[in-house]
């Protein structure tokens, strides 16, 4: 074989493997377009996953907490419990004040001496002596809920027995009823209250409290003025 036959083979070669090589580049470099970079690629990948602050799920919670129990456990519903009478109950009054002080204030507790629960309501409706009616509410005293005793349990009501200083008069008898709150039975007929003392004076300015849950919220009222 002459040298120019050789130097036209190895050109050829040269030529192919040249265009091979071309080939494979172009190649390498389309499947490099094709293919997102590494920040593109996170950003893709970012975009279908739920943002942090925000649960890709959110689930309702029913009223009243997650369990259907909860919302039925908040124990018996108080309000078809009935009004007190005199014969679920024993009221008693005590002096209230220093025992040395002449008796102005009382207090009045009415305890459920039944075995079911009972309301009492409005004002204990107390007879002070030989009174034309029961002691007057307190101005401006609103009568709240009423008051729920369970077999035991104790409302308490406040009775100033002076403050108007005008039509003085002694008391050695108290009668009390629970009258009838709203009109919802007959009032009952009052009974006679003990008498914490032998006697004490009372006036034109006595005054009385509703029935209270607390002893405080019955006698504060009545013992500022």
């Amino acid at each position: 074989m002459n040298a120019a036959s050789c130097r036209h083979r190895r050109t050829a070669r040269a030529r192919r493997a040249g265009a091979l090589g071309a080939v494979a580049v172009a190649a390498l470099l389309a499947t490099t377009a094709c293919q997102p970079t590494d920040d593109a690629a996170d950003a893709a990948e970012s975009t279908r996953q739920p943002s942090a602050s925000a649960p890709a799920s959110a689930t309702a919670t029913p009223p009243g907490g997650g369990s259907g129990e909860g919302a039925e456990s908040g124990g018996e519903d108080d309000a078809g419990v009935p009004l007190c009478t005199l014969g679920d109950v024993s009221i008693s009054a005590t002096k209230y004040g220093a025992k040395d002080e002449p008796t102005r204030h009382l207090l009045l507790v009415a305890t459920n001496t039944s075995d079911k629960k009972c309301d009492v309501q409005n004002a204990p409706e107390v007879t002070l002596g030989d009174a034309q009616g029961p002691a007057p509410v307190l101005d401006g005293a609103s009568p709240g809920e009423p008051v729920t005793l369970a077999p035991g349990g104790k409302a308490y009501a406040g009775l100033r027995a002076t403050g108007g200083h005008m039509d003085t008069y002694d008391v050695a008898s108290m009668t009390v009823t629970l009258g009838s709150p709203g009109g919802e039975a007959e009032a009952e007929p009052p009974v006679d209250l003990t008498m914490p003392v032998e006697s004490f004076p009372a006036d034109d300015g006595q005054r009385v409290t509703h029935w209270a849950g607390t002893e405080g919220l019955a006698m504060r009222p009545i013992t500022v003025s």
